[in-house]
């Protein structure tokens, strides 16, 4: 029954967050009167700052636990897909554009959270491979507009209206087939001094640090790595470069989902600071070594699939490494708080990439990115150090 569950919980979390990247990864053939450099800056952030809005009032006031996370889904599901295809009628308004992405971004922070807190609650065991598919599933979502962009021949309506549609069969996957599980509180009072406990908890702030170090490369990654494969591509003459730089993003991107099931597997075994550490090492060297890949498209989507395996391979061990550290009954707003900072700090690295391209070129544009993950795996060698690690999967640190 669990593998049941986490299975309609994974597809559920695939069509949500397909949402996430629907209009960014139309930006390189999208021609409007608005389009400038700052501007898909701001279009990729808006989403960010509408999630991070969305966890932060969802962890304040505890609604993931008070309100419960499958009736919070499908309601957040629904609000999102609406909403993203409202940018059939406002493309032509930049205002109008980025006032959408902010409400999408709110509406997907009543999803991710919630998600993962009800994987959580089926799995006491192999916790981090059943949060894993779920951060896989979230991968392969994200990955989904840029693929569906190559296939549409870069026409970028198919894009909003496929995925909104995704969006909407997940809340009808969540609303019938989705139960919760029995190892997590379903619902529990409304507590907001329960954020007071987790920001004094050495356990929880330490892997939430760890989070945040991988959360500092991972979005500005995403965001960003098809408008440098495009760039490179372009430079080496490649025909046909913004179908093939469509299309490697894609499988840059998926390529994490598998990285997340390895890692999930993996942590299980051998321990979540092991493993997100090894991760966390694998992906800051691939933001340093791509740059020198960048004249040789053969060799730069190699290294960039290695970085799209390991960027977000360590993801949900940290979330599950969180519902181990956390109180039982506020899982939800652990997560809810977890995440909301880590978003925060992407879109200060999402906005300097671009930046350093102007500086440096695209080619450099991605080594400042490697300092986050460096940072990332000294919390989590603290955290392995301290007794409370001893909570984590099984005792296994």
């Amino acid at each position: 029954m669990r593998w049941r569950m986490l299975a309609w919980i994974s597809l559920a979390q695939l069509g949500a967050l397909s949402l996430w990247f629907s209009a960014t990864a139309v930006l390189p053939s999208l021609h409007t009167p608005w389009m400038s450099g700052a501007a898909r800056a701001w279009i990729s952030m808006a989403v960010t700052l509408g999630f991070v809005a969305g966890t932060v009032t969802s962890a304040c006031l505890t609604l993931a636990d008070y309100v419960g996370a499958r009736r919070l889904f499908v309601v957040s599901a629904v609000g999102g897909a609406l909403v993203n295809a409202v940018l059939l009628l406002t493309i032509d308004s930049l205002p109008l554009v980025l006032a959408v992405r902010v409400l999408t971004g709110v509406a997907m922070a009543g999803t991710y959270p919630p998600g993962m807190k009800l994987a959580a609650s089926w799995f006491a065991t192999n916790r981090g491979l059943a949060v894993g598919s779920l951060v896989g599933a979230l991968t392969v979502g994200s990955a989904l507009p840029h693929l569906i962009n190559y296939l549409g021949g870069l026409a970028w309506r198919p894009v909003i209206v496929t995925t909104s549609i995704a969006a909407l069969g997940a809340a009808l996957v969540m609303a019938t087939r989705v139960q919760d599980g029995p190892h997590v509180v379903a619902r529990a009072s409304f507590n907001p001094k329960s954020v007071g406990q987790l920001l004094r908890s050495r356990g929880v702030v330490l892997a939430n640090l760890g989070y945040f170090g991988h959360m500092w490369e991972l979005y500005a990654m995403w965001a960003w790595i098809g408008f440098y494969l495009l760039a490179a591509f372009s430079a080496a003459g490649l025909p046909s470069a913004p179908r093939w730089g469509a299309l490697a993003t894609a499988a840059v991107i998926a390529t994490g989902a598998a990285g997340s099931l390895l890692a999930g597997v993996v942590a299980d075994r051998i321990g979540r600071t092991t493993t997100t550490m090894l991760a966390m090492i694998g992906s800051g060297s691939c933001a340093l070594l791509v740059g020198f890949a960048f004249g040789r498209p053969g060799l730069l989507v190699v290294v960039a699939l290695v970085w799209g395996l390991t960027i977000v391979a360590d993801s949900a061990q940290f979330s599950a490494a969180v519902t181990e550290l956390a109180p039982p009954d506020y899982v939800g707003t652990a997560l809810s708080l977890q995440t909301s900072v880590g978003f925060l700090l992407t879109l200060v690295s999402t906005w300097f990439v671009p930046q350093m391209a102007d500086v440096w070129g695209w080619r450099w544009a991605f080594a400042f990115l490697a300092p986050g993950p460096l940072l990332g795996t000294l919390a989590m060698w603290t955290l392995r150090r301290l007794p409370e690690s001893v909570s984590l999967a099984g005792g296994r640190r």
